[in-house]
């Protein structure tokens, strides 16, 4: 039998697959795990309420003396000073003297305080976390400079007792908050998307 030219398909095929063997579709391969997502938006927001907690006691602790951190003679509404203590006791870093002078004043105990209380309040309620994260990171970082760990020894000679020169509990909280921050922890248990479906949110996207 004669075979003409261009009558051969040279094209590869594959064999048909049996039946009950396809392949699952792209939208099923790619679809996420519901209860994951789920549960990790649940632990970040249970995160975030755990942070929001240490923020606002250190406040209360500090503004009303609950002789925890603060002896009540000393609270801020007994006229006692929350940085007094802190960062008069600063013996080590670049910055000791400059934070010595800053002991007591009523600008850093004003600043301080309202940081603890503003980053405190957005963390509980799930709003602003960007901005609280910006603060917060400000805050913790001060108060790095402050305890300074690379220091092995302080400016008296004994030793800081110091156990990482780098990452400590202040690097954590700031970490923590910038999480929080890029996840939109506060959709979840807080008031994050009723915070960013406002104008001026919606506007000013930097707010979320």
């Amino acid at each position: 039998m004669a075979v003409h030219a261009g009558s051969e398909d040279h094209r590869f095929r594959l064999p048909a697959l049996r039946r009950g063997t396809a392949r699952p579709s792209a939208a099923a391969t790619e679809a996420p795990d519901v209860t994951t997502a789920g549960a990790t938006a649940r632990g970040l927001a249970a995160l975030r309420l755990l942070t929001a907690f240490v923020f606002l006691w250190a406040f209360l602790d500090k503004a009303l003396g609950w002789s925890y951190a603060t002896p009540s003679d000393r609270a801020w509404t007994a006229g006692g000073s929350p940085t007094e203590g802190f960062l008069s006791g600063v013996a080590a870093g670049p910055m000791e003297s400059t934070l010595h002078s800053w002991a007591g004043a009523a600008w850093a105990d004003w600043l301080f305080m309202l940081g603890l209380l503003g980053i405190g309040l957005a963390l509980l309620g799930g709003v602003a976390l960007r901005p609280a994260a910006v603060a917060g990171t400000v805050m913790m970082g001060l108060m790095w400079i402050a305890e300074w760990p690379p220091a092995r020894s302080l400016s008296d000679g004994s030793p800081s007792m110091s156990t990482n020169p780098l990452v400590e509990y202040h690097v954590i909280y700031a970490a923590v908050l910038i999480v929080l921050a890029l996840a939109a922890a506060g959709d979840t248990w807080g008031l994050g998307r009723v915070w960013a479906r406002t104008g001026f949110v919606a506007r000013n996207r930097w707010l979320r």
